[in-house]
């Protein structure tokens, strides 16, 4: 497993995580049994939200109560979480001085630790105040509940309001990117192409440079999801000339599918790191093999071309 120093942390990370939005109605030996693939695949970093499960913090609280770390093992993995979504009455997002208190709090109570290592705000909030974030922000510092800050899904200029006002830096922003699913990277092959739909900018100017210029990791989520939320692309019939250069690829490497697809994520020298959703202890372990694999450009540009998107 290829791990880096997470910029503006002292984290060394992995650069694929395990996010456990999918857990509520699993047993504890079926999370152990997750878990514990991921950290023999040299996953030790885990990714959760306030909102994931049926009810709030329901899969936090299955992740403590299966697994019932001692404070040496928690000291071993990096533990992400995220606050800002309100479903009940919703949904909407809060990112207020209260909301983002309470949400940590609870996050803390139901993981059964004494510190969450990256908290990321969950998507934009178009009320946002961003004095109140940085009130929090400080608030949590402080208190040495929270060590590092982050976002989701945020354009360049939302993180830079919240920059002008923020004194922890914004270490990392989860973005939904998959070879299907990839604007952050498609647009900027075809910028300034009047008539070609590949220019529109759909993430508010230029995201991926955007976090590289500024030291901000992206986590990709969905990694096999084809597009948003609608099925992945894997062995579907909607991409066959996709799946053909995948399996070759495969082949060609003695790899699973899944870790081309993986492999496709972190061969891009932005240093991203792939957010896996599957509660399958073997796909764990298939993405998880892509971690090392460095395919060579022509591979990453067939792959690109084999999606359907344009190289001019």
């Amino acid at each position: 497993m290829k791990t880096f120093p997470l910029p503006g942390t002292s984290i060394l990370a992995p650069n694929v995580v395990l996010g456990l939005m999918r857990i509520a109605d699993k047993s504890d030996e079926e999370i152990r049994a997750l878990v514990h693939e991921a950290r023999d695949a040299g996953i030790d970093f885990f990714d959760h939200a306030d909102v994931y499960g049926n009810e709030l913090y329901q899969c936090e609280r299955r992740f403590a109560e299966a697994m019932r770390l001692t404070p040496s093992e928690r000291d071993e993995i990096t533990i992400q979480t995220k606050a800002g979504i309100v479903k009940q009455d919703g949904p909407y997002f809060d990112f207020s001085y209260d909301h983002i208190i309470e949400s940590v709090d609870g996050s803390l109570k139901a993981l059964g630790t004494d510190r969450i290592d990256i908290l990321l705000l969950h998507r934009p909030d178009a009320l946002v105040e961003p004095e109140e974030v940085a009130r929090a922000f400080d608030d949590l510092e402080a208190a040495g509940k929270v060590l590092h800050f982050g976002v989701s899904n945020h354009t360049p200029r939302q993180i830079d309001l919240l920059r002008k006002f923020v004194r922890q830096p914004i270490v990392a922003n989860q973005l939904q990117l998959s070879i299907t699913h990839e604007p952050i990277i498609a647009q900027g092959l075809a910028a300034n192409m009047v008539g070609e739909p590949q220019s529109a900018t759909l993430d508010g100017g230029g995201i991926l440079d955007y976090c590289r210029v500024n030291d901000i990791t992206i986590q990709a989520w969905s990694p096999f999801q084809a597009g948003f939320f609608n099925g992945v692309f894997l062995g579907s019939p909607e991409y066959p000339e996709l799946n053909k250069v995948i399996d070759r690829l495969a082949e060609l490497h003695d790899v699973p599918p899944m870790a081309i697809a993986t492999a496709w994520i972190t061969r891009h020298p932005a240093q991203m790191q792939v957010v896996l959703g599957t509660t399958n202890p073997d796909r764990v372990s298939e993405a998880a093999r892509g971690s090392d694999l460095e395919l060579t450009r022509a591979e990453w540009y067939e792959l690109f071309r084999a999606s359907g998107h344009l190289i001019p």
